[in-house]
């Protein structure tokens, strides 16, 4: 086995550094993208203010304005339930050890492979994580009750949300699992791990270790139903959401995604799945047998483009959505796409306006009464 010396190990380390801070210096300013560029979907623009009709597929255009549905403030008489905080240790995980990257590094292209990423400064790193578990006042212990997980935890627009809909008798009685990541963000890190693998594995990982754990400190009995199971998520929590459910549809069938990293952000590099998230839109939806999968998606016309030295053409979150929306609609998915206007990646705003219509399509034609 060829040494390091102490110097290699130096000029390496400085390299990745530069090639992060060159990275970042070259970044382009996401641009305000226009809906009806060219290539782009066919879309409905929506009066500014409204939101897409909770009957409706398709494809839609919001703002610039994005006022708080009245549904994500708590109202009064309404009762809220009880959110119970839980930690995870990553040493009590046999299927995430924990990893991170080095502060300050990212990663450097294969030159061979513009698409393939090479990260040196990756090492196992453990991890706390936590996880919020919300359940209704109208839950009836002893019930099994449809539930929705939930990425980058916890999310208390959700639980605002849940509070108003369940009580109005617009959403079924459903416990909410907002799970924190691992830590860090994208390739190298546990957070990237979990959220952009292509894979079954973080699926499996709440399924094994999160859900009994839920079940047990909360007093719950959750679904085995995937009908009954919904999966969401900003980001690459919203690439994790899609990836959960497309890997295993026999357990979830619901998902949502706000600002979806469907780009190429995988790693390690999987030659079975090359692009990583962007295979979706690329090959994989269109390639595949149609799932029974029920999908909604948000992307902001100033959303990511390109936040990295790969240049690999897949790194366009905007592109990226629309792609999603062409392969779904052609394979004739229940979709619903939301373009929206005067926003960014993630953003606060339009999560507040359109969360609670987002939730009633997601949940269509799943009985709004008690638990089972």
């Amino acid at each position: 086995m060829k040494m390091i010396s102490r110097h290699d190990q130096v000029t390496l380390t400085t390299l990745l550094l530069m090639s992060a801070i060159a990275s970042a210096a070259d970044r382009p300013t996401p641009p305000a993208r226009d809906p009806r560029s060219p290539g782009f979907v066919e879309a409905k623009e929506l009066p500014d203010g409204e939101v897409p009709p909770i009957d409706a597929n398709g494809n839609f255009i919001i703002g610039p304005n994005h006022r708080a549905s009245e549904d994500m403030t708590i109202q009064q008489g309404i009762p809220q339930g009880t959110i119970h905080e839980l930690t995870m240790e990553s040493k009590e995980s046999k299927i995430y050890p924990g990893i991170a990257r080095e502060p300050n590094t990212f990663g450097t292209p294969d030159p061979n492979n513009p698409a393939k990423l090479i990260v040196t400064t990756s090492h196992p790193k453990p991890y706390t994580r936590r996880v919020a578990v919300y359940v209704p006042k109208q839950y009836v212990p002893g019930t099994v009750a449809p539930f929705i997980v939930g990425a980058d935890g916890p999310d208390k627009l959700l639980f605002v949300a849940l509070y108003n809909l369940i009580a109005k008798k617009k959403l079924p009685v459903m416990i909410a699992i907002s799970i924190g990541n691992g830590s860090g963000d994208a390739q190298g890190s546990q957070r990237g791990l979990e959220y952009d693998t292509m894979s079954g594995k973080y699926a499996e990982f709440v399924e094994s270790e999160v859900l009994p754990l839920v079940e047990s400190k909360c007093q719950v009995k959750l679904t085995k139903d995937p009908e009954g199971r919904a999966t969401m998520g900003c980001s690459s929590g919203g690439s994790c959401a899609l990836i959960m459910a497309w890997y295993r549809p026999d357990l979830y069938h619901r998902v949502l995604t706000y600002s979806g990293t469907y780009v190429n952000q995988q790693w390690p590099y999987n030659e079975e799945t090359p692009y990583g998230a962007w295979g979706f839109h690329k090959n994989l939806i269109a390639d595949s047998p149609k799932k029974p999968l029920r999908i909604w998606m948000e992307v902001s016309d100033r959303d990511l483009l390109n936040p990295n030295n790969m240049r690999d053409d897949m790194h366009d979150w905007v592109l990226a959505n629309e792609n999603m929306a062409k392969v779904l609609a052609a394979k004739g998915y229940d979709y619903q796409f939301v373009f929206a206007r005067n926003a960014v990646h993630c953003d606060w705003s339009v999560k507040r306006q359109t969360l609670p219509n987002a939730l009633q399509w997601v949940w269509r034609g799943y009985p709004i009464d008690e638990a089972k």
